[in-house]
């Protein structure tokens, strides 16, 4: 196999990552939390305009587990969650003993159906079993279907947490993503807008709600002068190194951000001609996305019969790395046998969708091999 020249979403250094990891050790201050993570956070909540709190957190996975907690999820509830998403996106529903119920994705913005989801609420409902929560996510950095899910979850008073791991930046109705629910969290992995190398953050409304985060993500300690826990806590504090790399990198999101949303341009202008691709776009002007990857269709029936899976293979011999679309949650051995609502068409993503190439580093030239890569696979 050939090694990637052109990876699908890497790193983007600001150059100054050295100089605050300095700060960091010169301050000794290698450890959880303190006075670099709280700059950090600060930083974060100045980046949405202060209408939320923020808690930094060592991964997107132990952001939506707290979440979770604040929301009042226990052992037995039911989580509404949408199956067209990563695994992380519902991991943390089984850490805590409850049910996942499975609801499928609108063609839109490729997130979950409005109509699917009231469909089980009232299924669920009519068997006894109010759900908890609502675990909307918004995949591949485009916002969800915020009125008409908002209006489901209003009207059977269920609160919704925003799964907003991707979609640093992007927008709906010129409200931030990540501040669209109940509780919104983020995800600063090694492959997202920024990085951290690991890291997460919880986004909550209220100083009351970022305390009890904080409480429940350094272990539950309570006020004594000695090691005292009067509820169980979890050890899913960010560390000041990570915090020192976030800062670094914050400075320049807005940069990021518009070489996002330049990568996608370029795939559009790319694919103008293309009848047989679609690529992933923003439906109305409501939306804003960041574009965190560039994603298409492929109908082999235009194409000759070429897939998804085909221009895959073709890119990887050239060095270029693609991945497919999310395998649907629903469609995943580990969650076998869970409830599902919807029509399937997130199936129909997987089988023909394919991620492109979106680094916000990527050069002209790997713009163009990529060009004339795909411009030789559909021999154009």
């Amino acid at each position: 196999m050939k090694p990637f020249e052109i990876f699908l979403s890497e790193p983007h250094q600001s150059g100054d990552e050295q100089d605050y990891l300095q700060r960091a050790l010169l301050a000794n201050s290698i450890t959880t939390g303190g006075e670099i993570v709280t700059q950090f956070e600060f930083e974060l909540a100045r980046f949405f305009n202060h209408e939320v709190r923020v808690n930094a957190t060592n991964s997107g996975t132990s952001a939506i587990h707290l979440g979770l907690l604040l929301l009042g999820v226990q052992k037995g509830d039911e989580v509404l969650c949408q199956s067209f998403t990563f695994s992380a996106s519902v991991n943390p529903v089984l850490y805590l003993g409850a049910t996942p119920v499975f609801i499928g994705s609108e063609s839109e913005t490729w997130n979950m159906c409005p109509l699917a989801l009231e469909n089980a609420i009232q299924e669920r409902m009519a068997k006894g079993k109010k759900p908890k929560a609502i675990i909307v996510v918004d995949l591949y950095g485009m916002p969800f279907q915020v009125d008409a899910i908002s209006a489901v979850a209003i009207k059977y008073e269920i609160p919704i947490l925003e799964d907003s791991a991707e979609a640093l930046g992007s927008r709906y109705k010129g409200r931030l993503c990540g501040t669209l629910g109940s509780v919104g969290i983020l995800s600063f992995n090694g492959n997202k807008i920024i990085t951290t190398s690991s890291g997460g953050a919880v986004l909550v409304a209220t100083e009351k709600q970022k305390n009890k985060v904080q409480f429940w993500a350094s272990q539950s300690k309570d006020e004594a002068p000695h090691y005292q826990h009067s509820e169980v806590g979890y050890n899913y504090g960010m560390s000041t190194i990570a915090a020192a790399i976030g800062l670094a990198q914050l400075q320049l999101l807005d940069q990021r951000i518009e070489a996002r949303r330049a990568n996608h341009f370029f795939y559009a202008q790319l694919f103008e001609t293309f009848q047989c691709i679609r690529i992933q776009t923003e439906p109305r002007d409501d939306f804003y996305s960041n574009f965190w990857l560039t994603t298409i269709l492929i109908d082999s029936e235009l194409s000759e019969g070429k897939t998804a899976n085909d221009l895959r293979h073709f890119m990887q011999k050239q060095g270029i790395e693609t991945r497919p679309l999310w395998k649907p949650m629903h469609l995943q051995p580990v969650f076998n046998g869970y409830a599902y609502f919807g029509n399937k068409f997130e199936e129909e993503l997987f089988q023909k969708g394919l991620c492109l190439p979106s680094s916000s580093n990527m050069s002209h030239q790997q713009k163009s091999k990529i060009r004339n890569a795909i411009q030789e696979f559909f021999r154009v």
